[in-house]
């Protein structure tokens, strides 16, 4: 029996089954675009979650170290001055620098925005910042793709009320293509951090993610900038609240005994300060987990309700499919009696919801495509591509032929004696 021969009585019976066919439709075509649209965000979470912030996060580690009292910058300039060289010489440490922020940090960091010209009207680009010193790269693990590191007698001193205006700065190459056209011609050029003087870029790096995790695909957290800079500054009140964040680097293997001795150094040298033993000392992996705590949850829930929606979808094609075996008992005994063989039967069934998943599957493009274009309007996610639909799709054929086949080899097994009996 040819298959084109079932599509005639395939549509009589479908006819005949309106509101059945029309519920299993309906949840075809929104399994198909739940589904799509809920593997695009766990796609762009992954992507997100996974990527990489250009620095050695395996042996980072960020101590945020705030004082006591009321110092002067003059003296928290020295003390961090000391700090630093009480970390650098401590067994199993790398380098180590004096940083506002650190990688993945939450809330931390500073938002530059960047102009060609002081006069100029266009909207500036923003990008991040990180105070740093000659000893930055070498501690974050990354090394320049162009132009030259900074030099000592470049880092400056920033008080209370000092605006960041340094003469040189470190980029990378994201940023470099978002201000110049030819990202390789961007060191030597000079842009405006402020509108008092400029600013020339000396060096390029290849990555280094911003101070903010973020949750979007839009975000600038790889426009980054490091400025030349300490930030020696205290509140006119009891504490400085915001504090200074040491990043240390650890030999290969030392991580764990960087982690203890660090700290206890510090306190050590000079017992002025506070260092929350909780969240006041990390390491890059620890950041990364909880930088990305929401992201990997909604992926794991998206995944969860991918997979339930499929069982549903699949259980409501048996229970279909089940309830019309039982229903044309007799047909089938006809056609069997007729000559129409097991595979005939089978095949009967596998085309009949192979169209009634055609049917779902355009439905369910439309409807893809429209809550693609709600979320990109809402959620600023990106748009999602075809082929994730195409992917959806096949899925959820390939899922209604599996589903169809108990039923359909049952169909199949009924003998034409035993069917024609109760004719």
């Amino acid at each position: 029996m040819n298959t084109t021969m079932h599509i005639r009585p395939i549509l009589a019976a479908l006819r005949r089954h309106k509101m059945a066919t029309l519920l299993i439709v309906l949840q075809i075509a929104l399994t198909l675009a739940v589904v799509s649209n809920a593997l695009f965000i766990v796609k762009t979470r992954v992507l997100h979650l996974s990527r990489l912030t250009g620095t050695d996060e395996a042996h980072l580690i960020a101590i945020r170290n705030e004082w006591i009292g009321q110092p002067d910058a003059r003296h928290i300039d020295a003390q961090m001055r000391a700090d630093l060289a009480t970390l650098r010489n401590l067994p199993g440490v790398r380098d180590a620098f004096a940083s506002q922020a650190y990688p993945l940090e939450e809330g931390g960091g500073g938002l530059v925005r960047i102009k060609h010209r002081v006069e100029q009207t266009t909207k500036a680009q923003l990008a991040l910042s990180y105070l740093a010193d000659e000893h930055a790269l070498d501690t974050f693990g990354i090394t320049l793709v162009a132009g030259r590191n900074f030099r000592a007698d470049e880092i400056a001193s920033l008080g209370p009320y000092d605006k960041s205006q340094p003469a040189v700065i470190i980029i990378t190459r994201d940023l470099a293509r978002k201000l110049f056209p030819d990202d390789a011609a961007a060191v030597g050029q000079r842009v405006y951090l402020s509108d008092d003087s400029p600013s020339t870029i000396i060096g390029m790096v290849d990555r280094l993610q911003g101070s903010y995790a973020g949750s979007s695909t839009r975000s600038i957290d790889e426009d980054t900038v490091l400025v030349p800079a300490r930030y020696a500054s205290s509140d006119d009140g009891a504490s400085y609240a915001g504090g200074t964040v040491y990043l240390v680097r650890a030999q290969p293997g030392q991580l764990a005994a960087v982690l203890r001795a660090a700290p206890a150094a510090l306190v050590a040298q000079n017992r002025m300060r506070v260092i929350n033993p909780g969240d006041g000392i990390v390491t890059l992996a620890q950041a990364r987990t909880k930088a990305y705590a929401t992201d990997r949850g909604v992926a794991i829930m998206m995944g969860a309700v991918c997979v339930l929606l499929l069982l549903a979808t699949a259980g409501g094609i048996v229970g279909l499919s089940s309830f019309w075996v039982g229903q044309r008992r007799r047909s089938i005994g006809v056609r069997r009696a007729l000559g129409a063989t097991r595979g005939d039967i089978l095949r009967y069934f596998q085309a009949e919801n192979a169209l009634l998943v055609g049917i779902g599957v355009v439905l369910g493009v439309a409807l893809g495509i429209a809550a693609n274009l709600a979320l990109m309007a809402h959620y600023e996610l990106p748009r999602m591509p075809p082929w994730l639909l195409g992917v959806g799709a096949l899925l959820l054929w390939l899922l209604g032929q599996l589903a169809v086949l108990g039923p359909a080899r049952r169909a199949a097994a009924v003998p034409p004696v035993e069917a024609t009996r109760s004719v």
